[in-house]
């Protein structure tokens, strides 16, 4: 794997870097695992453990990393899922939701407490309309959600 994006993101994981990577890899098309690095002797971490994980999603450059300590994802901080279809919308939802009470508006929590927004690509457009009725009735609408639902987002959006 050659990285060619000059910013990517880093995942600091205790100890399940290479799990959550290949369960990463999984869910997403175009995806692959590229170089794993191992800590050498020592290190905080027994030599051998997996130290990097660099992989691809749908193209994109990711590395985890195995820091040996506990450090929590936050909802401050998402990946951003732009889907086209009510379908795909579901398929990530459901690959990806862990932690049913963490879901709002479009944002959910997977199992290694990682926060997505999984957003469907007319959620901006509806967003960005000029009309400031239409922009609040879909506002509305996203607050009572937490998996998005197109048909209901865009029935929010026709005029009153």
């Amino acid at each position: 794997m050659t990285m060619t994006s000059r910013i990517q993101t880093c995942l600091w994981f205790d100890r399940h870097a290479e799990e959550a990577a290949r369960f990463y890899v999984s869910v997403f098309p175009n995806s692959r695992i590229g170089a794993i690095t191992r800590y050498g002797p020592g290190n905080h971490l027994p030599e051998g453990t997996v130290l990097t994980v660099d992989f691809e999603l749908d193209g994109q450059p990711h590395t985890a990393l195995n820091g040996g300590m506990p450090m929590a994802f936050s909802p401050a901080t998402s990946l951003v899922v732009r889907c086209r279809t009510q379908a795909e919308v579901d398929h990530y939802w459901q690959a990806l939701s862990a932690v049913p009470d963490q879901e709002r508006c479009g944002w959910l929590q997977d199992r290694y407490g990682l926060s997505w927004q999984i957003v469907p690509e007319q959620v901006m457009a509806m967003l960005q309309h000029p009309d400031a009725a239409r922009r609040q009735r879909v506002t509305e609408a996203l607050r009572t959600m937490g998996k998005l639902d197109i048909a209901a987002l865009e029935r929010a959006f026709e005029p009153a």
